[in-house]
């Protein structure tokens, strides 16, 4: 199977999977990030997420959770369609008061807002294996960023469904820290 067909395919588990959740239950899952996750976390570190979309794996409970301990948030920012990934401050994870729609349709801070690199990146995914390999959206921005910043603690976000057996992987993906779930943590990665 290509690339693109299995993320077409994941594209429609995860968004089964998602519709399939009560919400109330949806509210409750990924709110606060699991203990190993925390041991991988640098005291003070910046932590840089995603905003999620309506089927992703969500960030909003890391969000406030890394917040309220007093670390620094940055979300991916595109000055537009081919430019580089970067990240900006995250300020308020309470609401999505001052974030603009960027050039993907994903919430982004607004031009002029701090820039910072984390040192940890929570990164989305369409499909994972059980060794820290993703499969992403196809547009490879994660997987630049984190070639140029190698010493980031890249962990993937995303539902149970969302494993597989295998990927097609290429020379320039990269392997994440550890992946969580809404019932499993795998990792750390080498």
């Amino acid at each position: 199977m290509t690339k693109d067909n299995l993320r077409q395919h994941l594209r429609t588990i995860r968004r089964d999977h998602v519709a399939a959740l009560d919400p109330s239950t949806r509210a409750l899952i990924l709110h606060r990030p699991p203990e190993p996750l925390l041991a991988l976390v640098p005291e003070g570190a910046v932590i840089g997420l995603y905003h999620a979309g309506p089927h992703e794996a969500p960030t909003a409970g890391y969000a406030r959770f890394f917040h309220e301990r007093g670390h620094a948030l940055v979300l991916p920012r595109f000055a537009g369609r081919g430019a580089q990934m970067a990240f900006a401050a995250y300020a308020d994870p309470w609401s999505d008061n001052g974030l603009e729609t960027g050039p993907y349709g994903a919430l982004q801070p607004p031009v002029g807002a701090e820039t910072a690199t984390p040192q940890v990146l929570i990164v989305p995914l369409l499909g994972f294996i059980e060794t820290g390999a993703r499969l992403g959206q196809g547009g490879g921005h994660y997987d630049r960023w984190l070639a140029a910043h190698p010493g980031t603690i890249a962990i993937g976000l995303a539902w149970d469904v969302q494993r597989v057996d295998a990927l097609p992987l290429e020379p320039h993906d990269r392997l994440l820290t550890a992946i969580v779930t809404p019932t499993r943590f795998y990792g750390p990665f080498a």
